[in-house]
């Protein structure tokens, strides 16, 4: 099924586990067939072959429903996946009384043969290998237990069933990551586009009006080099916005640290970072970003007028370096534990509590007329 498409150039494809559907409808019916062969093949050895030709018949309107349900998006939710487990279990043991103890410990075929191996593929797909694995066990012990006994057959069956579940599962799971990152580059590429075309339209415009601004700002003097100061502070931020890409999401959960620091580009602060994503978890993200901005915050505040940063981003593979470096009048020695006394925790808590609980460290370089530089060390994992 189509779905209306959500980003501009980009069409939403129909769920990525469909074929794995179509597959599991398709075995339901020739397994159905199969049932249906096995039943009139063997219904003068059946203790109550009447009863076995009505098991017949509710698999037939089973499989009718399934095929119904499972060839809509819409309509694989995972109740009807557990009322097909719970049904065709319950249909297994009903070849007890109908095909009879003896019958069955003489290696007779349970009444819904191959058909109750469903259950286990359509778990597979919807829920992936952890349903895959659980609906092969609970199909597998429900083909035991009216046999009363085990042999190497049966172990064989076992097998099959959960690493049918196992193969399809990892299968259906790969699928879903395979498509989401599709998709995820259909819509970075999307934005990508969509910000050149604003990219272009704002040098045309904004920026050549605040550069002028500047300029002139600068030759007039007084007040007006007060707007053109101003006027190139949102020059600079302005260029370093539509020159960063858009912050994304893997499906892994990770985020690309790079564009939330280069969003803290201005006319004193310059940030540097590597040429490649560096992907972090978006928690880990988001409290480096946080602790960047008050150590930034912390060069505005006390550095002194006119006191330039500089922020460099270094991925080590599996440590983070992040430096953090003024040229201000640096810290006199006992002021951060005077700060602390007093009750303001920036430092403490804002820098060096966010690093520490991401389980890294903070390094501080200061002295009096000599600038400050802050390094933190944050251990990252990659994913697989």
């Amino acid at each position: 099924m189509r779905e209306h498409p959500s980003v501009p150039g980009t069409v939403r494809q129909e769920d990525p586990a469909t074929p794995f559907w179509r597959g599991t409808v398709l075995l339901r019916i020739v397994t159905l067939v199969f049932a249906v062969n096995t039943i009139w093949f063997h219904q003068n050895d059946y203790k109550m072959p009447g009863l076995a030709w009505l098991v017949a018949g509710v698999m037939t309107v089973w499989t009718g429903v399934l095929t119904y349900f499972y060839g809509r998006e819409d309509g694989r939710r995972g109740w009807l996946v557990v009322t097909d487990l719970v049904l065709s279990c319950a249909l297994m043991f009903s070849s007890i009384p109908i095909v009879g103890a003896d019958q069955l410990r003489l290696q007779a075929p349970l009444i819904t043969t191959l058909w109750s191996s469903g259950p286990v593929v359509a778990g597979a797909v919807h829920g992936g290998r952890t349903w895959g694995i659980v609906f092969g066990c609970l199909v597998a012990a429900s083909n035991l237990f009216p046999r009363g006994y085990f042999d190497v057959y049966l172990a064989e069956d076992t097998v099959l069933l959960i690493g049918a579940g196992l193969v399809v599962g990892i299968a259906a799971d790969g699928a879903r990551r395979s498509a989401e990152r599709v998709r995820q580059a259909l819509r970075a590429e999307a934005a990508a586009a969509e910000r050149e075309r604003l990219a272009r339209s704002i040098h045309d415009g904004v920026l050549q009006v605040l550069a002028r601004v500047r300029r002139r700002g600068l030759e007039v003097g007084g007040e007006a080099a007060e707007l053109a100061v101003l006027a190139g502070e949102q020059e600079i931020a302005l260029r370093a916005l539509i020159a960063t890409g858009p912050v994304a999401t893997t499906p892994d959960g990770e985020t690309d640290l790079r564009p939330r620091l280069q969003l803290l580009t201005t006319g004193r602060t310059q940030i540097s970072v590597p040429p490649t994503q560096v992907l972090v978890p978006v928690s880990t993200a988001t409290e480096l970003d946080a602790a960047v901005r008050e150590a930034l915050s912390n060069v505005d505040k006390h550095a002194g007028e006119g006191a330039r940063a500089w922020v460099l981003l270094e991925d080590l593979g599996g440590e983070l370096v992040l430096s953090i470096r003024d040229d201000g009048g640096g810290i006199p020695e006992g002021r951060l534990a005077a700060a602390e006394a007093e009750g303001h925790l920036g430092v403490s808590q804002s820098i060096r509590g966010r690093v520490v609980d991401l389980g890294g460290t903070v390094d501080l370089t200061t002295g009096p007329g000599e600038g400050t530089e802050w390094e933190l060390r944050v251990p990252v994992g990659r994913t697989k």
